[in-house]
C-alpha cells in the first residue's frame, strides 16, 4: 500500500522550515525515568513561539502555495493552536489569512490569534460548524483552505519532530504521541519507522474522544464529552492520516481524565513544565501503561503548553488534595470567645497553616452554643489524622470533609 506520505517528503519539509520554526530540544527526564522504570526523553514542543507543534505543518503547507494561492490568501478552521500556527506564518510571507473560530471560544485564544495578524471570524457552535462555515467562505472568495491535519504537506511538516528527535536520541526504542486527528502521529510514524525499522510507535488519545481508535475499529467508544485535552478532542480522524496510522502505529492508548490531570501536574512538579492536557497525554499512557515500556528508552512528545492559567491553578490545588498536604477539616467548638483562637493555635502547633476558615452557626443544623469551622488546611506532612487526634482531645470534634471525587483519581 501506498502512503500520502514518505521520508523524502519529511526530510523535504525540514529543510523548507528549516530557520523559521524552532528546532526544540530533546530532554532526559530522570525524575520521570525513576517513577516510570524507564529512560524517558520529553520532545519540547511547548517552546515554539506559539506553544505548539503546529507551526511547522501549518508553515510547510504555506510554502506549498503559488504565487496566485498567496494573493488570493489562505483560511483555516481552529480553536487554538492551529490557528496561531497559520496566523504567524502567514503574517510573515505577506500571505492574508483568515481564521474561523467556534463562537464560544475563549476571548484570550481569538487575542492571540488576532495578535499575529490574522482576521478571525466567529462562526457556529462547533468545530463542525466552523469547519463549513470556513469550506463556504474558502469558495466563495477564492481562498486555499489549511486543514490542521488531513493534507500530506501538513503530515510532512509535523513529521519533522521525529527527524530532530532521533537524530538527538537515536537510542529510543520507543515513542509516544498525542493523536487527534492524526497527523502528528502520521508524519512521525512515516519518519521513525523508516529511520528506525524496528522502533515501536505508540499514539494515545482522550479517552472521551477515542476517534481514530474508533475509526480503525480498534478500540474506544464513538468521541464527545469535556475533556481536559482538547487540543486532541477530534470528532473525525483524518482521511490521509487513518490508512497511516493502521499501517504504521502499533497500538493506540486511551487516557482518562484522571490520569491526563495528574500528568500535567507531574509534568510541573518533577520537570518544571507547563504542558497542556494534549500535550501531557503521552505522560499519562506511559504510566497507565507502565508494565509495557519498563526498561526501554521512551521518547513522550509534548505537543503543546497552552493551557488556561486558572486551568492550570485548580489542577494544582487538587493534585495538593490527592497527595494529603491540602486537607478539609470540618471541626465543632463552643460558640464563646477564643475558641477559634485556640482551634487555631493547635493546628498551627500541628504544622498546619490555614488557607480558608469559615465559621458557620445557622446552615448546619448547628445547636444554638455550638458552631463549626470548616477548614482547609495546608500540611506540612501527610499526619491529619494526629492533627484530626489533637484537636479531639482538646474537646474540638472534627472530621474530614468529603474529597471523594479525588479519590483514586
Amino acid at each position: 500500500m501506498t502512503l500520502p506520505v514518505c521520508l523524502a517528503d519529511i526530510r523535504a519539509a525540514a529543510g523548507a522550515i528549516a530557520g523559521a520554526v524552532l528546532r526544540t530540544p530533546s530532554v532526559a527526564a530522570p525524575a520521570l525515568a525513576e517513577l516510570a522504570q524507564c529512560e524517558v526523553v520529553l520532545k519540547l514542543e511547548t517552546l515554539h513561539p506559539t506553544g505548539s507543534f503546529k507551526e511547522r505543518g501549518a508553515l510547510n503547507k504555506l510554502l506549498s502555495l503559488d504565487a496566485a494561492q498567496r494573493r488570493a490568501g489562505v483560511i483555516a478552521m481552529s480553536a487554538g493552536n492551529h490557528a496561531q500556527g497559520v496566523a504567524r506564518h502567514a503574517r510573515r510571507l505577506g500571505i492574508p489569512a483568515i481564521i474561523v473560530m467556534p463562537a464560544d471560544t475563549p476571548f484570550t485564544k481569538v487575542e492571540h490569534t488576532e495578535a499575529y495578524g490574522a482576521r478571525v471570524l466567529l462562526r457556529g457552535t462547533s468545530l463542525a460548524e466552523a469547519r463549513l462555515a470556513a469550506d463556504a467562505l474558502a469558495q466563495a472568495e477564492g481562498l486555499s483552505f489549511i486543514h490542521p491535519y488531513d493534507d500530506a504537506a501538513i503530515i510532512a511538516g509535523q513529521g519533522t519532530v521525529a527527524l530532530e528527535l532521533l537524530e538527538d536520541h537515536p537510542e529510543l526504542d520507543a515513542l509516544i504521541v498525542p493523536v487527534g486527528g492524526g497527523g502528528l502521529i502520521s508524519g512521525i510514524a512515516v519518519a521513525a519507522k523508516a529511520l528506525k525499522p524496528g522502533i515501536t510507535v505508540f499514539g494515545v488519545q482522550a479517552a472521551l474522544y477515542a476517534a481514530m481508535a474508533h475509526a480503525l475499529g480498534r478500540a474506544g467508544p464513538p468521541p464527545g464529552g469535556t475533556t481536559l485535552a482538547e487540543g486532541i478532542a477530534v470528532l473525525e480522524p483524518g482521511l490521509l492520516t487513518r490508512p497511516i496510522v493502521a499501517s504504521l502505529v502499533d497500538d493506540l492508548f486511551l487516557a482518562d481524565e484522571a490520569h491526563l490531570e495528574r500528568a500535567v501536574a507531574r509534568l510541573l512538579d518533577a520537570e518544571k513544565l507547563v504542558v497542556e492536557g494534549a500535550g501531557a497525554a503521552p505522560l499519562a499512557a506511559l504510566l497507565g501503561n507502565a508494565d509495557r515500556f519498563r526498561g526501554r528508552r521512551v521518547g513522550l512528545v509534548l505537543s503543546g503548553g497552552n493551557i488556561d492559567s486558572r486551568l492550570l491553578a485548580s489542577i494544582l490545588q487538587r493534585q495538593l488534595v490527592r497527595a494529603g498536604r491540602l486537607v478539609g477539616l470540618r471541626i465543632e467548638l463552643s460558640d464563646q470567645p477564643g475558641a477559634l483562637a485556640r482551634v487555631a493555635g493547635i493546628i498551627g502547633e500541628s504544622g498546619g497553616n490555614i488557607v480558608e476558615v469559615h465559621h458557620r452557626r445557622l446552615f448546619q443544623d448547628v445547636p444554638a452554643k455550638l458552631a463549626v469551622v470548616d477548614a482547609v488546611i495546608e500540611m506540612r506532612n501527610r499526619h491529619v489524622d494526629e492533627l484530626v487526634a489533637a484537636l479531639a482531645a482538646a474537646g474540638f470534634p472534627a472530621g474530614l470533609l468529603s474529597s471523594r471525587a479525588l479519590e483514586g483519581s
